[in-house]
């Protein structure tokens, strides 16, 4: 029986894999599709809902996204949410002006309780605001159910067709009641059952896996992540030793980390390893590049590049497979999502490589989800909740051009922060932690000489779904200790700060 499904409908907004993520914590399936699906397409999906994203544009531009009006006679309940809201509102004949000024962050709301959205939430809540225009006069048909100061339409209404509003973004943390809004739109307006859960999802994963590779080989390109570990466990608890796992290890992991991905992989798995070590290949095509876009793409590319010459001699039949997960298909600008950074596994398959086909059997999941997965099929706890970690690794947390010395320089820093973490009791209460070498030298005094050597950077954030984040207050002891540990334990550093921006306005990782 197929899963009941929502639409995420996206119209280019920042938070559009998040809504998704939300409506995938009510245990109910959501698919993020773009603005430009067909109309037939949308009618086919037999969705329980929609959902219509926020996006940066103004519904008046001629080039902003928008969709056709027949959307909303199709009887499927639909939530606008920001962008979303005020497309619904000029659909359908509303008005939408340009606010007097920009209202952004965190909102008092005044709510009717009465409305099915906002059904066992308090009549004031705070909610997480982000917008340029706003609804000020409401379709035919349509009640103010939501009102805050600034924003006379914060939330509005057509109970009797099933269309639903809000300027305001629920899927952020910062939206105190925003899952309940989430919640209430599926169950109370949709009807949804929930019936999407991760036992089900590896059962007919490992069946349909087993099915589409038959005896064939599969291959596995292997960064030593937590994605494509968990894509190892599906496919070997699938196929066995019909899977070959190839680590191309480009030595610009986490200090000791390839030994350890090596040590697990092999004494786990049902399945043949092969390690690939390339750090100076690497490192003589990184030579001389700062921009960060860059860099990924060479990694990327190179990764790619050392892994099609091993299957090149050893492989090449069968099936290619990945550790590609949804948010990677959606942040590298598939979708109408605006591009935020190129992910290392969305790299073209050489014309002379002919694998019968390509499996990423967690395409479709978020990283939340893909760790469930994992702890169900039994991996280790420590692999499992390994702090998230980019493709093309300290790549990018080098900034400025990568070398070997810039690369061992902060492989010790950081080591150095993940050893206090831990010695603290502060590894579990962080969601990531790292260290950053910006590229930036400064003068310092070591013993009676002057240095003028690299500046570590510090960041440490706390959050619940990466969408947002917040600066961590680390003690100032720890962060001391931490800072006189690696000034006199890792040469060429005499100066250590900590980040203490929040995201937004910055990311998590600094490229």
């Amino acid at each position: 029986m197929e899963n009941e499904k929502i639409l995420v409908l996206d119209f280019g907004g920042q938070y559009n894999q998040l809504i998704a993520r939300r409506v995938r914590d009510e245990h109910v399936y959501a698919e993020v599709l773009p603005y430009t699906t067909p109309l037939d397409e949308i009618k086919a999906g037999r969705y329980k809902g929609i959902i219509f994203t926020g996006g940066p544009n103004s519904v008046y531009e001629e080039a902003s996204p928008h969709y056709t009006p027949e959307i909303l006679d199709l009887g499927i309940p639909i939530l606008g949410i920001c962008y979303g809201a005020q497309l619904m509102a000029w659909m359908l004949g509303g008005t939408i002006e340009h606010a007097p000024g920009r209202e952004y962050g965190r909102t008092q709301v005044t709510a009717d309780r009465n409305s099915l959205l906002f059904r066992n939430i308090p009549a004031v809540s705070t909610v997480w605001m982000s917008h340029t225009d706003y609804v000020k006069e409401v379709p035919a048909g349509f009640a103010v159910t939501a009102s805050s100061d600034s924003c006379p339409v914060a939330a509005m209404e057509n109970r009797a067709h099933r269309l639903y509003a809000v300027q305001f973004h629920p899927e952020v943390t910062h939206s105190v009641y925003g899952q309940q809004i989430l919640s209430n739109f599926l169950f109370e307006v949709c009807g949804c059952s929930r019936d999407w859960v991760m036992d089900d999802f590896i059962e007919s994963t490992v069946a349909a896996l087993q099915e589409e590779i038959g005896t064939d080989g599969v291959v596995l390109g292997l960064s030593g992540g937590v994605d494509s570990s968990v894509a190892a466990a599906l496919l070997s608890r699938a196929v066995g030793k019909q899977l070959t796992c190839v680590f191309v290890d480009q030595g610009l992991m986490r200090k000791d980390e390839g030994d350890m991905v090596e040590a697990a992989f092999k004494g786990l798995f049902d399945m043949n390893f092969v390690r690939v070590n390339c750090q100076e290949q690497f490192l003589s095509h990184l030579a001389g590049v700062t921009d960060p876009e860059k860099k990924r793409e060479i990694i990327g590319t190179q990764f790619y590049g050392i892994f099609w010459d091993v299957i090149r001699e050893r492989y090449a039949d069968g099936y290619f497979a990945q550790g590609t997960i949804y948010p990677d298909r959606i942040e590298s600008g598939k979708g109408d999502a605006a591009k935020i950074k190129t992910h290392h596994n969305q790299v073209k398959m050489p014309e002379d490589i002919h694998f019968k086909g390509v499996i990423e059997p967690l395409k479709d999941l978020f990283k939340d989800e893909v760790r469930q997965v994992g702890e169900k099929l039994g991996l280790p706890h420590d692999l499992v909740w390994r702090q998230p970690f980019p493709g093309p690794g300290l790549g990018v947390r080098v900034i400025g051009e990568v070398t070997a010395e810039r690369v061992r320089i902060l492989q010790d820093a950081d080591a150095v922060l993940r050893d206090e973490m831990h010695r603290n009791g502060y590894e579990e209460s962080m969601a990531q932690f790292f260290a950053v070498l910006p590229g930036v030298r400064t003068v310092g005094v070591m013993g009676d000489a002057r240095t003028y050597e690299e500046v570590v950077a510090l960041r440490a954030v706390t959050t619940d779904d990466f969408m947002t984040a917040d600066w961590a207050r680390i003690p100032y002891d720890i962060l001391a200790r931490v800072s006189n540990r690696i000034i006199n334990e890792v040469e060429h550093v005499n100066r250590v700060v900590y980040d203490i921006t929040s995201k937004p306005p910055g990311t998590v990782e600094w490229e």
